[in-house]
């Protein structure tokens, strides 16, 4: 019997001596006709893309539903107005009406009958989307009815209604002067004593 250590010598020069059956040649697969492939999965959308695709779908499905259907080449401030007051059913808003109890009240202290509308914000920032949705679509600018003096009285008038009856007032935010004399280091422009001498 060998010892340990030549046991593996041993296998070793027994697989040298010995003939070492050739591989056989195996058949070469047949090339699979090439697919098309895909293009590339395009970027993903941004939430705000998102959100302005879907809002626009809903827009023209609520178009198509109306009797007779209209075309989005016939859309005039009418139906957007529509639109608009069709969303309040959806709405998570208190709106409390003239007279409930708690008309004004910014925390009212019990419950109420008046209606949940959509919160002037979110019909602001929808009318934004879609303004910008309909021009992407091929609407022109100057025919857009998204822009129109009337959807922008109706905003106005949803806000200050609901600024009264929440008894939140609305105030627009003032933009922030920039002092062009100012620099980001807290110094200011160039005086006489910032200049090297």
């Amino acid at each position: 019997m060998a010892s340990p250590s030549n046991k593996g010598k041993g296998i070793a020069e027994r697989s040298s001596s010995q003939p070492q059956p050739q591989p056989q040649p195996q058949p070469q697969p047949q090339p699979e006709p090439q697919q098309p492939q895909s293009p590339p999965n395009p970027p993903a959308l941004s939430r705000y893309e998102s959100q302005k695709r879907r809002d626009w779908n809903t827009f023209c499905q609520y178009l198509r539903n109306q009797q007779p259907p209209v075309h989005i080449s016939q859309c005039g401030s009418n139906h957007i107005l529509d639109f608009l007051q069709y969303l309040d059913q959806f709405g998570k808003t208190k709106v409390h009406v003239h007279g409930c109890t708690f008309f004004g009240q910014v925390e009212p202290a019990g419950q109420c009958i008046c209606p949940l509308k959509q919160a002037w914000g979110s019909l602001d920032a929808l009318i934004g989307r879609l303004r910008a949705a309909y021009e992407e679509n091929g609407g022109l600018p100057e025919r857009n009815p998204f822009a129109g003096g009337g959807i922008r009285v109706f905003l106005r008038e949803v806000r200050d209604s609901q600024a009264k009856a929440r008894g939140v007032p609305y105030k627009k935010r003032k933009k922030k002067k920039r002092n062009p004399m100012k620099s980001g280091d807290g110094t200011t422009g160039t005086s006489s004593s910032n200049l090297p001498s």
